[in-house]
């Protein structure tokens, strides 16, 4: 009963030691009581009860429940670090126990050498427990001993046979009332979904398995661990390092398992060093190596030895004496059978290579190569990366560039299995290292056109193709209905000075629910799609100049493309253009309130500063034509207009040069349909659209009650222009809940990517409506790339705040260069010009940005 209705069973354990019971039936209580506290509570509270229980059981002259008593309690000192004597313990059980309940205590000692890490040890008890079990007909402890083995051959790599285990248990399961087994083999499907590749499915069967653990009041710790894992494959190792540090200090509230804390340590560790914090990983990772040698656990001690290694290089302390010990690691995982000894071995080859021990670097990077054949995804492109920086060690260039085509093609493929747009760009990370060699190898080549393509090969690939749609998911809709309703209640609350904080945990909480719901989502099946031509965007260009800036070894390399060639040139240094377009922000801010016009100069200096750092010298060779800016992901804050060369230009702004074309080959919709939309809460009450709805004639005009979610995104779909004046909030905690205020609450990212085609041409007059987060390993997430891949080819929306009543004049003179066929970026620049030349309406103008090529 102690895992089919835990806290019943506890209940009725305890009423039996109430009552005066014999030494055998004491002993039975006292051992569900040690259950349920090494599983679930303290583990200290465990071995003191399970002690007696073993005490009991000698007492009774019963030696197949003592057997029982003394597996479990063996388990239990494992769990707590002691792990000698928990295996004299095991071993003991064996020795007095016989027949069926050997089986059983056979089981116990292959649980534990799981958690020791002996796999081989472990799948040797459990095939000699199964026949057993099967022969007494126990259907319960069969199942187990199925689910354990199906685990051991995923931590062995071994993914069919694991299905095979969890299908065959799973089965049984269904026959019996383990609630809380039922809940430990679905996450163990996660698991099982997550070694094969697909993360959504993974994500979905560790959240099913969360609610039935929850309803049990049963807290899983393994549960926090899987997660963790999949969270980091899936680009979000902040969450995952969040998750793992939370799960630690819960385990440590209730004085639980010490292996489980070990566990936790080791995948902080490694979330850390994803996330780019190498000495949190080093301060997780000590302890971990520590906790995991006092437990004599190898297998997870070698674990947390390869991300100490990582952490350490990643904090700048590569040496002699890392090569080695990472050699050693890399042996250690080998002969485990892990998975993780490529990565050991490509890391040893790393390092040997940034000392110039070049033949070292060849023998461990030649192990690590080996796995690019087969495998998971990431395994895969591991050995793709070994084998390209094999080829650069070489001298061969074209080797590198076809090593990293080929491990990139493997990243296309897994990240077209993820559905949610948050995921695939998160992914990007995974091949940044290919990308950054594949891009230095075509630099070194001298080959603009090349550097070109690999700039596009890794650059805003999530906008390549639209999002999966979310499904039409009662449940979700059903969320973001509420969510709409309590964030209105929570804004409306602080607008009036009085937070309520139960609204505001609510809304917390709904956003988590919603935004686990989509990261569930599959994509489409695999495939390249369209491959970047530069002749063909080259053609597409006619007179029109397009500066793509790539980032290699942190400075600028600017590639102008037109006039059917591209060209090279070095800049500055991207950390520097950082600081500068930060200091521009602050600088528009303060220039969105009147009274600071002496501060207009100063603004104008730091634009001729950042034209010097982002184009060089081509900034001399634009051109007198149209400019098209594509810029890296780090600098989509940068206001172009500002820099002078293209201040009185034609210009846009695209996440990629691929983006570009595509924008520019889409065609409009036929029916030529405008909708205007004004939210709540605007200074000027979006005093332009008004005008507007004069100036187009019968547009659809939603204001007022009529501009509620559901109505706006009726409308907008599949239409020729938009115009929406209301209030936006950039998210960027979670850059997909940035917002539109309507009538009803909030317009999310999310309710933008159930459009079947967004608006051709959309214009958002608030602030902040341009910005954007930088993700993955050059990808965008905010309004403006959840529109473009959906069928919008242009969008004006601002990257700074800006002053509602200096906006009213820019959005008037911007539709009036729409209405007589000028394009977004050809309106807006007229629109400039007309605006008065005081220093609030330059501000105004510098801030707004046309996006795409409509």
């Amino acid at each position: 009963m102690v895992f089919a209705a835990p806290n019943e069973a506890l209940a009725r354990a305890q009423g039996v030691l109430e009552s005066g019971p014999s030494p055998w039936s004491a002993s039975v209580a006292h051992q569900v009581i040690g259950i349920w506290q090494r599983d679930w509570g303290d583990i200290r509270l465990a071995l003191r009860h399970l002690r007696q229980a073993r005490d009991l059981a000698a007492r009774a002259q019963d030696f197949d429940r003592e057997g029982d008593v003394l597996a479990t309690l063996g388990v239990a000192l494992i769990h707590s670090g002691r792990t000698r004597q928990g295996l004299e313990k095991l071993e003991r059980g064996v020795a007095v126990s016989s027949g069926h309940t050997r089986a059983r205590v056979l089981y116990r000692r292959a649980y534990a050498s799981w958690v020791l890490g002996r796999h081989r040890e472990s799948l040797e008890d459990v095939r000699r427990a199964i026949p057993v079990l099967r022969q007494a007909e126990d259907v319960i402890w069969t199942a187990r001993a199925l689910t354990l083995r199906a685990t051991v051959h995923l931590a062995l790599g071994a993914v069919d046979r694991a299905d095979a285990d969890f299908a065959a248990a799973e089965a049984l399961w269904d026959t019996t009332g383990q609630a809380h087994e039922k809940a430990d083999i679905v996450e163990s499907r996660g698991l099982a979904a997550f070694q094969q590749g697909d993360v959504p499915a993974a994500l979905r069967l560790l959240d099913d398995a969360e609610e039935q653990y929850a309803k049990l009041g049963t807290p899983s710790f393994m549960l926090y661990i899987r997660r963790c894992e999949v969270l980091m494959a899936a680009g979000l190792a902040p969450e995952a390092l969040a998750e793992a540090d939370t799960a630690i200090g819960l385990l440590d509230g209730i004085g639980g398992q010490s292996t489980r804390k070990a566990e936790l340590l080791l995948v902080a560790a490694r979330a850390a060093r994803l996330a780019g914090d190498p000495h949190t990983a080093i301060a997780r990772a000590v302890p971990a190596v520590r906790l995991f040698a006092g437990q004599r656990r190898a297998w997870g001690e070698t674990h947390a030895r390869l991300v100490l290694i990582e952490a350490r290089l990643a904090a700048g302390r590569g040496s002699g004496r890392l090569v080695a010990d990472a050699a050693s690691v890399a042996e250690r995982l080998a002969a485990f059978g892990a998975p993780a000894a490529p990565e050991a071995s490509l890391l040893a080859g790393r390092i040997a290579l940034g000392l110039g021990w070049n033949e070292d670097a060849e023998r461990h990077l030649a192990v690590a190569a080996r796995s690019r054949r087969s495998g998971p995804p990431l395994a895969r492109m591991t050995g793709w990366a070994a084998q390209a920086l094999r080829a650069r060690a070489a001298g061969s260039g074209r080797g590198v560039l076809e090593a990293c085509r080929r491990g990139l093609d493997v990243l296309d493929d897994h990240r077209t299995t993820l559905g949610a747009s948050e995921l695939r760009a998160r992914a990007t990370a995974q091949g940044a290292e290919l990308a950054a060699l594949a891009q230095q190898a075509s630099l070194d080549s001298g080959a603009p056109r090349r550097l070109l393509v690999w700039s596009e090969r890794w650059r805003a690939t999530v906008l390549s193709a639209p999002p999966t749609r979310p499904p039409a998911d009662p449940a979700l809709l059903g969320q973001l209905t509420a969510f709409r309703d309590i964030a209105a209640r929570a804004e409306e609350a602080r607008g009036g000075g009085r937070p309520i904080p139960a609204l505001e945990r609510e809304q917390r909480r709904l956003e988590r629910e919603i935004r686990s719901r989509t990261l569930h989502m599959r994509g489409g099946t695999a495939g390249a799609g369209d491959r970047f031509e530069v002749g063909r965007l080259l053609e597409r260009l006619g007179g029109t100049r397009l500066v793509e800036l790539a980032v290699l070894d942190g400075r600028v390399q600017v590639l102008l493309c037109g006039e059917g060639r591209v060209r090279r040139f070095e800049a500055g240094r991207l950390a520097d253009a950082e600081t500068e377009a930060e200091h521009v922000q602050a600088g528009l801010r303060r220039l969105a309130h009147p009274g600071a016009e002496a501060r207009l100069p100063l603004v104008e200096e730091m634009g001729r500063r950042l034209e010097e750092i982002l184009l060089g010298p081509a900034a001399a060779q634009l051109g007198s034509g149209p400019v098209v800016v594509v810029p890296p992901g780090r600098l989509h804050r940068v206001p172009w207009a500002l820099l002078p060369s293209l201040r009185e230009r034609v210009l846009s702004v695209s996440p990629s040069a691929s983006s570009w074309l595509r924008a520019r080959e889409t065609e409009p919709p036929p029916l030529g349909r405008h909708v205007l939309v004004r939210g709540p809460g605007l200074a000027t009450g979006g005093a332009e659209v008004p005008d507007l709805a004069d100036r187009y004639g019968r547009p659809t005009l939603l204001e007022h009650d009529d501009a509620r979610v559901p109505r706006v995104l009726e409308e907008i779909d599949g239409a020729t222009l938009t115009h929406i004046a209301a209030h936006g909030t950039f998210r960027a905690d979670s850059p997909l809940f940035s917002s539109l205020r309507m009538a009803d609450g909030p317009l999310i990212v999310h309710d933008f990517e159930r459009l079947d085609r967004s608006p051709y041409r959309i214009i958002l007059s608030s602030c902040d409506t341009a910005r954007l987060a930088s993700v993955g390993a050059d990808e965008l997430l905010g309004l403006v790339t959840a529109l473009l891949p959906l069928g919008t080819a242009g969008v004006v929306a601002s990257s700074a705040p800006v002053n509602d009543h200096a906006v009213v004049p820019l959005m008037l003179a911007l539709h009036k260069g729409l209405s007589v066929g000028l394009s977004l970026a050809e309106a807006l620049r007229d629109a400039r010009a007309a605006l008065p030349g005081d220093a609030l309406h330059q501000a105004t103008g510098w801030a707004f940005t046309a996006f795409g090529a409509a």
